[in-house]
């Protein structure tokens, strides 16, 4: 809880930084890692920081949370903080690089705001940020012991025992670990982190949700255009053969199928469909009778990834394609004013996020409670402030 003086000082200061939070997280990465760019070799993603992705998912965490003490004082922001606490899990990060985030995070906010932090302002909101720090560690160590990992090192050698080209941009990796070391268990919508060696020598993480999580694994990867937002998943597709071997982290992710027997709407739009496959793939290993019902929107059947595997999955099913599409397919975008929502039911959806919005919309028209609306975002979460 906020103590009462600082929470005052944080109402009072909330517009102001909240405004300028754009410039101090620019100005905050910009400075931290010119003096330790160690961390960006094999931590902080360079394609999340070169398109501004990090940047504005760290400035939307810090007002959601800020807001929440000031609305909520007898309450935490779990959904918040159990996202992030995933997120930096996949890439390990340990208790002692909050002391470094704290110094250049403070250090900007001093540089955009000058004369406007005053030695007050600067301790109330020093008090939100070990109050989130301390929340998050917390988190993290919870996490990890789930894993069954030390802190900060959950990583292990998988090999590729074969790969599928789904599309002209996506291929699937077939993944057997290697060794005979227990491996963490995996959820239905978990993802997991694969690092790389660049061809400069610096490595480099990405998240990728597993689409099927039996005892071999596998990741489908969407080659992304652009350097060095896609150079991941170029790397992947360009050299990666069977046999060949990959580091994996444990599987995180906080959104995965819940065990109950309630109605399930699977949505989906794009490479969105690799965590709804590998609840569909559970379902039907585990013999489970809820009522399912699959909906995916894509641009055509050949863009469409993982389609063999959503259609042999899931009886009642309806595809929407904005070209190419036959009955009993449909052409367009996803439209839901004549698709019956089972009463009850509970909606995991995955995404674009224009997507999610749009029909996160619809559902709640429909009469779908907002608590049972699970969304997954690929990359920081720059919807959960808003959502």
């Amino acid at each position: 809880m906020l103590s009462a003086e600082s929470a005052a000082i944080v109402r009072a200061t909330l517009p102001v930084v909240g405004a300028s939070l754009d410039a101090i997280t620019a100005r905050f990465y910009e400075t931290m890692f010119a003096e330790r760019p160690e961390l960006l070799d094999g931590l902080f993603n360079r394609g999340n920081q070169a398109n501004g992705e990090q940047r504005r998912a760290l400035a939307g965490s810090i007002a959601a949370f800020a807001t929440h003490l000031l609305e909520h004082p007898d309450e935490r922001p779990d959904v918040l903080l159990s996202r992030i606490a995933h997120k930096h899990a996949a890439v390990g990060v340990t208790d002692d690089q909050y002391v470094i985030v704290h110094k250049y995070l403070f250090a900007a906010i001093a540089h955009v705001l000058g004369d406007a932090v005053t030695p007050e302002v600067a301790a109330a909101w020093d008090e939100v940020y070990w109050l989130m720090a301390g929340a998050l560690i917390a988190q993290e160590a919870r996490i990890y012991a789930a894993a069954g990992a030390r802190h900060g090192d959950t990583w292990r050698q998988w090999r590729v025992v074969a790969r599928r080209e789904e599309t002209p941009h996506v291929v699937s990796f077939l993944l057997r670990p290697v060794g005979d070391a227990p491996v963490p268990p995996a959820r239905p919508g978990q993802y997991v982190s694969v690092r790389v060696r660049m061809p400069d020598g610096v490595h480099q993480l990405r998240q990728y949700t597993l689409s099927s999580v039996g005892e071999l694994r596998r990741i489908t990867v969407k080659r992304v255009t652009g350097d060095p937002a896609g150079e991941v998943s170029t790397l992947l597709h360009e050299t990666v053969r069977p046999g060949d071997e990959l580091t994996l982290s444990a599987p995180f992710g906080d959104v995965t199928l819940d065990d109950g027997d309630r109605p399930l709407v699977l949505v989906s739009a794009g490479i969105g469909a690799t965590p709804i496959v590998a609840m569909l793939q559970h379902l039907a290993a585990t013999g489970s009778d809820r009522r399912v019902l699959l909906l995916h929107a894509d641009r055509s059947p050949e863009e469409h990834a993982l389609r063999e595997d959503m259609a042999n999955l899931a009886g009642d099913r309806i595809f929407w394609y904005e070209r190419g599409a036959t009955a009993p397919d449909r052409d367009g975008l996803m439209d839901l004013s004549d698709v019956e929502i089972p009463a009850g039911a509970i909606v995991y959806l995955c995404g674009p996020l224009p997507f999610m919005r749009d029909v996160r919309g619809r559902l709640l028209k429909a009469g779908v409670a907002a608590r049972d609306i699970k969304y997954e975002v690929f990359g920081p979460d720059l919807w959960l402030p808003a959502a």
